[in-house]
């Protein structure tokens, strides 16, 4: 009987491997997408293609990165999903003449009228909680630089039209990420978020920025990859689950590349995955629960608990029992290599990305050897237990001659944002105007 146990409980962990190995992408799979990914940079930075590319190289007008010598104090919004925070910062020298930074922060939540209603709506709510904000800083009469954080795309317009301010910088979140952990670490002119979404930014050559004048230095380009793939350059690596998961989405077709990465959709990847193994009657006994068929239900942060797991499956186990299943030893397992098969993808999709943009940069300066830091945020990178470092070996895998140092922005966007008004504030003050 143990015999044909032991015989079954084999067969079946070869039927899963099976399933699971269409994930498994070779070093000549990410090497393709690096280069397709470079093309697309390109394409997207020539003013000719700019309108068909599918990663749309936006430039940001963030040239210099700063030296330490803007001082003064600024004013920063970090506007997320549902909530924002207004943040008072001051920056400056210390006694011993070193670097100081001090912030003071209030969040704010926004009431759903004002989230759903027009733009306008949402800024006179955001004026009405900045002038609150001011009240009781004692800083209503003080004429202050705004720096801006959106989480999500926005069109750059004239928001400075309500109060005593200077809108001076317009900023994502990768380019606050990036001017942030400037701050520790001077080499650092790559920023990337790996969260819900995924994007990176970096300092590319002005003269390769066809859409803006001139051809000194350099300027930021936020590139938008996620929405790489838009064209068809990922159709041969999307599997089953990728199309479903496309298919009912809000925005079918689009963000192909970030579907693949992002913690938006990565539990749901997991999720019909597992389906799939009850289907074939190589998990739970072939019964699916009522939750595991809902949408949704399997949400990105279980894969993290999931890999969490000591070993011991109990992390598994109370996750699987509170969706109303009786899940094996062996069931725990493979829900456990599901997790990481989806994972690892996600983490070598997003490396080759990276390598593309860092291989770019080394090629344009012609450096033999590149040195260069990448300032990181987001809800993956930061909490998932294993992401961090399989994206790590892989990027620096895919780019020899490069010697690369990754830091996790803390503070993240809200003080980058602030940073950056005072760069352009500095410019500003440069040019003249």
């Amino acid at each position: 009987m143990l015999d044909h146990r032991s015989r079954m409980e084999s067969w079946r962990q070869e039927k899963v491997e099976q399933i699971l190995s269409e994930f498994r992408l070779k070093e000549e799979d990410l090497r393709k997408v690096m280069h397709r990914m470079q093309k697309e940079m390109d394409r997207g930075l020539k003013l000719e293609t700019h309108e068909e590319a599918s990663v749309k190289m936006l430039p940001t007008y963030v040239r210099s990165t700063p030296e330490g010598s803007e001082v003064g104090d600024f004013l920063s919004l970090d506007l997320g999903g549902t909530n924002f925070r207004v943040m008072l910062v001051k920056v400056g020298e210390g006694e011993e003449g070193q670097w100081k930074v001090k912030t003071k922060h209030q969040m704010y939540s926004i009431p759903e009228d004002a989230m759903t209603g027009t733009a306008e709506m949402l800024f006179d709510y955001i004026s009405e909680c900045i002038s609150d904000f001011l009240d009781k800083h004692q800083m209503k009469h003080k004429k202050l630089p705004l720096g801006f954080t959106f989480s999500f795309p926005v069109r750059h317009e004239d928001i400075d039209k309500d109060f005593e301010m200077d809108v001076v910088a317009m900023v994502n979140d990768t380019v606050a990420t990036m001017i942030s952990c400037y701050y520790e670490d001077h080499r650092c002119e790559v920023g990337m978020i790996v969260g819900t979404g995924c994007n990176a930014c970096y300092m590319e050559e002005m003269h390769n920025v066809e859409l803006v004048e001139g051809d000194e230095g350099r300027m930021c380009v936020n590139t938008e990859w996620g929405a790489f793939g838009a064209s068809g350059e990922l159709d041969e690596f999307l599997l089953e689950y990728d199309r479903v998961v496309d298919e009912t989405s809000l925005n079918p077709g689009q963000q192909l590349y970030e579907k693949i990465i992002g913690g938006k959709y990565m539990g749901e990847i997991v999720r019909l995955v597992l389906l799939r193994l009850v289907d074939e009657n190589l998990l739970f006994s072939g019964q699916a629960c009522e939750k595991l068929k809902t949408r949704g239900a399997f949400e990105t942060r279980f894969v993290s608990q999931v890999e969490s797991d000591s070993g011991d499956r109990k992390q598994i186990y109370n996750i699987l029992t509170a969706f109303g299943l009786l899940p094996s030893g062996s069931d725990c397992d493979i829900v456990r290599m599901v997790c990481e098969s989806v994972s690892t993808r996600a983490a070598q999709m997003c490396s080759a990305g990276l390598a593309g943009v860092i291989n770019r940069m080394r090629e344009s300066r012609s450096q033999e050897t590149l040195k260069i830091t990448v300032g990181v945020d987001g809800s993956v990178y930061k909490l998932h237990p294993s992401f961090k470092d399989r994206f790590h070996a892989t990027v620096r895998q895919l780019t020899p001659g490069c010697d690369i140092t990754f830091i996790q922005s803390e503070e993240g966007s809200g003080r980058g944002a602030a940073l950056i008004s005072a760069v352009a504030c500095k410019m500003a003050c440069m040019m003249g105007q």
